[in-house]
This record gives C-alpha cells, sequence and structure tokens, in this order.
C-alpha cells in the first residue's frame, strides 16, 4: 500500500510505473494498446500500491463513463419498418466487449438533440455519442462539433462530411446491384420511387439509380417522389404505371414504398414478380415475410466501425477526424424480382 491516509489514485500508479495516466487507462480499458512490458510495468504498480478503482472514481479520473449516447425515435406511423431498431440493438451488442452500455435519450428536434448531448456529455453522463438518420444538410454534426462533443454519426451529409467521423453505407452500390440484377432479368423499362431531395440518402439513393440506368443506356423517365408510407408508395406506382410505356420493374428507396408499390399492382391485377418486378431497400422483416427482394444494410457491420471509431476518438481526442467508412449492401433476390422479364 501507499503508507498515506489518501486513496491511491491512478496518478499515483502512473508514477509509480514511470508512465503516463493515459497509459495506466488504456491497460484498465484497453490493454490491446499498450506493449506488453510496460503493460506488466503498470500491471506491477497497480498490485504494489492496492489501486482499486471503482466506477464512479474511474469516471472522474480518466473522464470517462463507458456510457454512449443516442436518440431514440418514435415508430413513424404509416411505415412497415425501418433500421432504427435493429441498428440501436447491433450498436449496444457491438459495445458491450469495450465495457460500454448505451443510454438513450429524446429530443423534440435536431437543435434539442444537439443540446440533449451536449449537456449530458458535460455532465459526465456519456463519453460520446451517435447520431443516426443524417440528412442532406443536417445542423447536428455542426453543433456538437461547436460544443466539442465527441460523436460519430451512421450516415453523412452532403457537403463537409470530412470534418466528423462517420460510418455509412454505399447506397449508390445497392441501387447499382439492383438495376443490373432487372437487366439481366430482362428488364428495360425500370422506375425507381425514392425519397424527396432534402434527404442525403435520398438523394444518394436516386443519384445510384440515374447512374446505372446510364450505364446501362437506359432511359431515366421513370422517376417519382415519396414519402416513406405505404400510401405514398402506392400512389407513386400508381402515377408510373399509368403512363403510357409503364416499367416492367420498380425499385424502391425503402421497403416500406416497396410495400405500396406491391398494393398498387395487385390493385391492377398485375402480379408482383410476374408482371412487375419490385426490389426495396433496408431488407425489413415486412420485405422477408412478403417475398420482396430488397437491399440490405449490413447493420452489424456499420455498429461495429462506430464503436472503433469512438473508441479511435475517445483515446486520442485531439487527433483529426477518421476518413468516413463506406461498408457495401447486399441485394437480396426473392420472388418479386427473381423471374424474366415477360415483355
Amino acid at each position: 500500500m501507499s503508507g498515506r491516509n489518501q486513496p491511491v489514485t491512478l496518478a499515483d500508479v502512473a508514477a509509480r510505473a514511470e508512465v503516463s495516466a493515459q497509459t495506466v487507462s488504456n491497460v484498465l480499458h484497453r490493454p490491446d494498446r499498450v506493449l506488453p512490458k510496460t503493460r506488466k510495468k503498470v500491471e506491477a504498480a497497480i498490485k504494489e500500491l492496492g489501486y482499486q478503482p471503482n466506477r464512479a472514481a474511474r469516471a472522474l479520473r480518466a473522464n470517462t463513463s463507458h456510457i454512449i449516447g443516442f436518440r431514440i425515435e418514435p415508430t413513424s406511423t404509416g411505415a412497415v419498418g425501418s433500421i432504427h431498431d435493429r441498428f440501436l440493438h447491433a450498436l449496444a451488442e457491438a459495445a458491450r466487449p469495450s465495457g460500454h452500455h448505451i443510454q438513450l435519450f429524446t429530443a423534440d428536434d435536431a437543435a434539442a438533440e444537439a443540446a440533449s448531448a451536449s449537456q449530458l456529455w458535460r455532465a459526465g453522463a456519456v463519453d460520446a455519442v451517435v447520431l443516426y438518420d443524417i440528412v442532406a444538410d443536417d445542423p447536428r454534426p455542426g453543433l456538437l462539433l461547436d460544443k466539442d462533443v465527441p460523436f460519430v454519426s451512421f450516415g453523412r451529409t452532403l457537403l463537409r462530411p470530412t470534418t466528423y467521423s462517420w460510418v455509412d453505407v454505399d447506397d449508390e452500390n445497392g441501387i447499382h446491384q439492383a438495376v443490373d440484377h432487372l437487366v439481366s432479368q430482362g428488364h428495360r423499362r425500370i422506375g425507381y420511387i425514392g425519397w424527396p431531395e432534402h434527404l442525403a440518402v435520398g438523394v444518394r439513393r436516386a443519384r445510384g439509380w440515374h447512374d446505372a440506368m446510364r450505364l446501362n443506356a437506359l432511359p431515366t423517365d421513370l422517376d417519382a417522389r415519396a414519402d416513406d408510407t405505404i400510401a405514398a408508395g402506392r400512389q407513386a406506382a400508381a402515377s408510373l404505371l399509368s403512363t403510357p410505356e409503364p416499367p416492367t420493374a420498380i425499385i424502391a428507396a425503402t421497403d416500406t414504398i416497396a410495400v405500396g408499390i406491391h398494393h398498387e399492382a395487385l390493385h391492377r391485377d398485375l402480379r408482383p414478380g410476374k408482371d412487375l418486378a419490385i426490389i426495396g431497400f433496408d431488407d425489413t422483416p415486412t420485405a422477408y415475410a412478403m417475398a420482396i427482394s430488397s437491399i440490405g444494410q449490413p447493420v452489424a457491420d456499420v455498429a461495429r466501425a462506430i464503436m472503433n471509431l469512438l473508441l479511435e476518438l475517445l483515446n486520442a481526442p485531439q487527433a483529426p477526424p477518421t476518413q468516413g467508412r463506406l461498408l457495401a449492401p447486399r441485394l437480396i433476390i426473392r420472388d418479386s424480382s427473381s423471374r424474366p422479364c415477360r415483355l
């Protein structure tokens, strides 16, 4: 023991082992980052001094709570499901190996979310936050950067995504896979129903469709936009299917829109997968249950990549942001697009 009345501190261990306090913290929380020789010195000092950190004291001394903040969003009415809940579960799983946990909070809008995240961080309740559902001109990254709050986002803005760390899915690549598959099935009139332009994801998925169609020397006139509801998807499908040269296949920006297309096809006595090919995006349980082909996002891989970036950020807070990481989706073919074009 140290021979004094005060509790042994992390700084005492660092002085005895002749290393920095950060190195002691790494030995306690991220031993894989420390050379074996140095780790043994620190462990010997811990044992010699009888250092026994409790969670609260460790949080104060090492400036860490092992908690990651995440704004939980309400379920959208009119939608068949999103990846929100799947991602939250995956994030909790990815955080577990490093001893981190997820703290949920609510907020009415982007400004309120940034304010809540800043308050939680400054109070020491969270080490960092994860942003979700980024839009094209999302203010949250800028607001958190201004407040020095550590964060990583799932998704990225259209402008200046190099000023912060992010992980995203290559939406354009996923749409390319869908177009190429339909072309291989003989389709030439391939429609697209996407999100409104203010959503960054919607912009990239629409761009992927336009690029893939041009690469296949196909027309891009069958392009529609809809909110992410079944009703809106059905209405947009009705518009495309009423054109003089209607599509034989339609790609949707989400599975919710794809369900709307499915409903409209049945209403017109078109058999999904036979008379009209349909492909959605996100591979929700609904798409599986309705045998709708869909572009699946690697949600578990995204969560692990985000946690890796967060740990890098927390261990080197003064380092510049890591360049974003783009992960590839995978087209999952089901009955709705598995048959060759009949026209």
